[in-house]
């Protein structure tokens, strides 16, 4: 019984490059900021751990590589961390299907230029934080034994995203990782 048991866990951990495209600026309405999330480089960690035939739990992790500049004098750089469910159904010896849904947050750190300090640290800069709710897939393609590439798409759905002009985004990348237990 424990032989079974252990057959059916599978742990995943990859890392990707992404890219992330939101509502334009020019297209801002309401009570949005005209500025972009999006443009640059996302490097991404992702991670999971399915429990049950195929479902389970993961996370993931994207940031700019680089700052941007709001309305071209404040440098600023996103976040976006989700945790939740995912499914993976195989599709054959060499692929494998990748659903997910999770909530988490966008923060938003926004660089001073000086160094503000508290009892335990120093930053530079100010965050703005905020709820999202993430869906999206993607497709592991098992390139060699347990090592996979994986072309994805996430759709962020961020609450009171007012920094930006649009309250969601989309990130599409690929990842490269490796399935232990698979």
């Amino acid at each position: 019984m424990a032989a079974t048991a252990q057959a059916q866990v599978q742990l995943d951990a990859a890392f990707g490059v992404s890219g992330i495209k939101g509502t334009s600026a020019v297209d801002a309405s309401g009570n949005f900021f005209p500025q972009d999330v999006g443009g640059g480089a996302f490097p991404t960690f992702s991670g999971d751990f399915l429990l049950f035939k195929h479902f389970g739990i993961g996370g993931e992790v994207s940031w700019r590589a680089t700052r941007n500049l709001s309305q071209g004098f404040l440098p600023f750089r996103p976040i976006f961390y989700d945790f939740g469910l995912v499914f993976a159904p195989p599709l054959g010896k060499r692929a494998a299907a990748e659903f997910t849904t999770g909530i988490g947050g966008e923060s938003i750190r926004f660089y001073q230029g000086f160094l503000t300090c508290n009892f335990f640290s120093c930053t530079d800069f100010t965050s703005s934080n905020h709820l999202l709710w993430e869906v999206g897939g993607g497709l592991r393609l098992y390139a060699w034994h347990n090592v996979f590439v994986r072309p994805e798409a996430r759709f962020y759905l961020v609450r009171h995203n007012f920094e930006f002009s649009s309250n969601h985004a989309t990130r599409l990348g690929v990842s490269v990782g490796y399935s232990f237990g698979r």
